[in-house]
């Protein structure tokens, strides 16, 4: 992000790349070009860095030389933007300059910053690993932190005269936790006899040890600890058999003592979730979601523990109601970025842009590989660089496609390909409703792949579909909002077979249907509804929806106690679905003795047909008392003699006297504690 650059510095790389700074548009107040800005013409920048005003710089290989003069000068409002290997270094014949625009414009962007997390590392070290190679790691990461080893097996271990950590050995049964809070259970947990000899010996095993950390560091060879262990803050973990990959995870392991900030990836609104209501269980997207399992439901909510959330966004992606948001950076920051680019592209007479999304670890160094080797990146894809590719929601893909892009590539990394599950159901739903809209397939592509040059070679390969539209709608709102703004838009663009259109069943858009003859409007389902979208009417006995607020969570078809609703998932382009519609209604059933509306008439009959045989309603009388409003009912009750408020008198305790005076008088004792 550039924070408001009052002065522009471009560079065409000493001729390896055509850069015209008179087309770069006015994102800037000054735009300089040159030829050898980080060599000959040094000089400009540091003139510019001599004032306070914040200056960019469209280079990023020579970013330390850069940072090093400003630090000298005391000039802190310096930022950078990558246009030789995402733009300039290309093979195509296109011209470069409309891409380059777009992305020194969305640089230009304000980006609201997450919100951080601080964690504290006291340094204390777990070793889990077997012989040698495990006491090595050990000894290396014992210069920088405080180690513990705990050995699974002690064959090719041979001690020092001197020990520096303790050794113990066990195998970890269970592992919780994250950097600076990790909770551990070791079995065969037993610590190394100082007597030790040839080799290492110990005594008094036991199951179920406890121990905490801040850190473990595992070369066991063995299964993960933990699910996604490669997103895991504090966990490493390397082959034993692999020495380049333990001292790599060594070095960066040692770094990891003392207090850290992390990004809080995600935000939670409990008010909208659809996870549970009334005991009930809806949705649990997120919850499956999440490979690194830092997502649990907790009643009608669900917790996100943010020490082991890695930043994926699946949750996000797949979240119906927008309850979990992506926040790094937030979607209406992104959608806004993304239609800058698309805007900025197609000013500058760009021709049908592609979007690419990529991540900084994976897709940005395989950019680099093909801008250096191969042909680089065709003029028309324009690569956004995100924390997580993972994370992209139907949402972000209409809007993409709604600001002008003609196709969408998600490139991911494939040893990360257990997160991409929601991309491909996202992907789904999205070429689903393209179709019902009348558009052309294959807008959405996704690519898990390691190659530079398959990759290379699938961007070239792209077809040239046609536009779709450039209406871009404010991404203002929660996600239902946007999403429904920009499918509406795209909807307008295309010629839609119907009106309605079928979708797949975990899509977040449907109807509800209402069995007219089981439902008794009892309203259950209204109550337990998370997103408001049924509806009960005081005074009537109606029962209404707004489709356009159904999530499909399913928690009204589980909670009706007459198995008189079902789901089905469809996209409705009507706007009746904005308003609410009566999906069932019934006569109301007035009292007999003063004629007031007290209930449904369906409810009533129902309510008779399961007291049937009922001894406490065997009598005309009895049953008049079902067809009477609370108050009248209570009356009656009166009149008869009866008390109505008995059953809220607390129960006598029976004695053995009782039972024994009960036989003695030849009556039961619930009839001779009443006389009593």
């Amino acid at each position: 992000m550039v924070l408001d650059a009052t002065r522009l510095f471009v560079c065409n790389c000493e001729k390896t790349m055509s850069v015209d700074p008179a087309k770069l548009g006015s994102a800037y107040g000054e735009v300089s070009g040159h030829t050898q800005l980080c060599r000959s013409e040094l000089g400009a920048v540091e003139t510019a860095l001599a004032k306070e005003s914040p200056i960019c710089i469209a280079c990023t290989q020579e970013r330390p030389l850069f940072e090093e003069i400003a630090a000298e000068k005391g000039h802190n409002a310096l930022s950078f933007v990558n246009i030789r290997e995402m733009a300039g270094w290309s093979a195509d014949s296109a011209a470069k300059t409309p891409k380059i625009a777009a992305l020194l414009t969305a640089a230009a962007l304000p980006i609201a910053p997450a919100r951080l997390r601080a964690i504290e590392s006291d340094g204390l070290c777990l070793v889990v690993g077997a012989g040698q190679a495990a006491f090595d790691a050990a000894q290396r990461l014992n210069r920088s932190l405080s180690v513990t080893l705990l050995l699974s097996a002690v064959e090719d271990l041979v001690l020092p005269s001197e020990l520096e950590f303790p050794i113990f050995a066990g195998h970890v049964s269970t592992a919780t936790g994250s950097l600076g809070a990790f909770e551990l259970v070791v079995d065969g947990y037993a610590a190394m006899l100082p007597s030790s000899r040839a080799k290492p010996e110990f005594a008094m095993p036991r199951d179920g040890a406890k121990t905490s950390c801040s850190v473990i560091f595992d070369i066991s060879g063995e299964t993960a600890l933990f699910t996604r262990a490669h997103g895991r803050d504090g966990y490493f973990r390397a082959d034993p058999g692999n020495p380049v990959a333990i001292l790599e995870a060594v070095i960066e392991a040692s770094d990891y003592v003392g207090s850290f900030e992390k990004p809080l990836y995600v935000t939670y609104d409990a008010s909208i979730c659809a996870h549970e209501r009334s005991r009930k269980t809806g949705c649990n997207k997120c919850i499956d979601q999440c490979p690194a399992g830092a997502i649990t439901g907790q009643g009608d909510i669900i917790t996100v523990d943010p020490g082991i959330c890695g930043g994926c966004g699946n949750c996000a992606a797949h979240c119906p109601t927008g309850a979990v948001a992506y926040a790094y950076p937030t979607r209406s920051d992104q959608i806004l970025k993304i239609q800058t680019l698309a805007r900025t592209y197609l000013a500058a007479k760009g021709k049908a842009p592609v979007l690419l999304l990529h991540d900084a670890s994976h897709g940005t160094p395989l950019i680099g590989a093909m801008a250096r080797l191969g042909r680089g990146l065709p003029a028309r894809v324009i690569p956004l660089e995100m924390h997580a590719t993972s994370g992209v929601g139907h949402d972000v893909m209409a809007a993409a496609l709604a600001a002008g892009f003609r196709q969408i590539v998600v490139l991911g990394d494939p040893r990360k390909a257990e997160e991409f599950s929601a991309v491909a159901e996202e992907s789904q739903l999205m070429e689903t409703l393209l179709s019902g809209f009348g558009h052309t397939g294959g807008r959405i592509v996704t690519m898990l792949e390691t190659d530079p040059d398959k990759v290379e070679s699938t961007l070239y390969a792209l077809p040239d579909l046609p536009e779709l539209t450039r209406s871009a709608p404010a991404p203002f709102g929660g996600k239902r909002d946007v999403a429904r703004a920009a499918l509406g838009v795209l909807a307008d663009a295309g010629e839609p077979v119907s009106p309605i259109m079928a979708l797949p069943d975990s899509a977040p858009y449907g109807n509800v249907l209402v069995d007219a003859e089981a439902c008794t409007l009892c309203m259950a389902c209204t109550s337990s509804c998370p997103a408001d979208a049924l509806r009960d009417t005081p005074g009537t006995p109606q029962l209404r929806f707004v489709e356009a607020a159904c999530v499909q969570c399913g928690i009204c078809e589980t909670t009706c106690p007459e198995s008189a609703i079902r789901l089905e998932p469809r996209y409705n382009l009507s706007p009746a679905v904005m308003q609410p519609v009566t999906l069932h209604e019934d006569e109301p059933a007035c009292c007999t003795s003063c004629g007031k509306a007290f209930a449904a008439g369906g409810m009533l009959r129902a309510v008779e047909k399961r007291l049937e045989g009922n001894r406490m309603f065997d009598s005309d009388e009895r049953r008049a008392l079902i067809h009477m409003c609370e108050d009248c009912r209570l009356e009656a009750l009166s009149r008869d003699g009866a008390d109505p408020f008995a059953i809220a008198r607390p129960r006598r305790t029976r004695t053995t006297d009782d039972y024994l005076e009960a036989g003695r008088r030849g009556l039961r004792v619930e009839d001779f504690l009443n006389e009593k």
